[in-house]
């Protein structure tokens, strides 16, 4: 019954930015958190925030992403700024019932049971 719907997914140039948002259903929005998968690589963790509101974030993204919440639209959102080629990749909306486990550095883990969105594309060219 839990659905997530993000949007917000284009093609830009290296140094735009882009917006990011999800849309939960049937689902409290809280420990929501970013994922990313390129071509051939392995599908890694961008960032998190917690239910209070703590945000976590890959070391290759810190300070270049902020990710947020609006609790009354049950919305999430993960604003992109000096986009690199490098940031190529699906991006996936996560939902995480539990709580998120946070690797070293800061990048959060996807493990037990996770709801996942469709996944929207976001290319970077040079």
């Amino acid at each position: 019954q839990v659905q997530l719907v993000e949007d917000g997914g284009d093609s830009v140039q290296s140094g735009g930015s882009l917006r990011l948002s999800c849309v939960a259903s049937g689902y409290t929005s809280k420990n929501m958190g970013w994922f990313r998968q390129a071509p051939g690589k392995e599908r890694e963790g961008v960032a998190s925030i917690d239910s209070d509101g703590k945000t976590h974030y890959a070391p290759s993204v810190n300070g270049r992403f902020t990710i947020s919440q609006d609790t009354a639209k049950n919305t999430v959102y993960l604003q992109m700024d000096s986009l690199m080629p490098e940031d190529t990749a699906m991006y996936y909306c996560a939902a995480n019932p539990w709580a998120w486990l946070i690797k070293p550095g800061g990048a959060p883990v996807a493990s037990g049971r996770i709801y996942w969105g469709q996944g929207t594309q976001v290319t970077v060219s040079t």
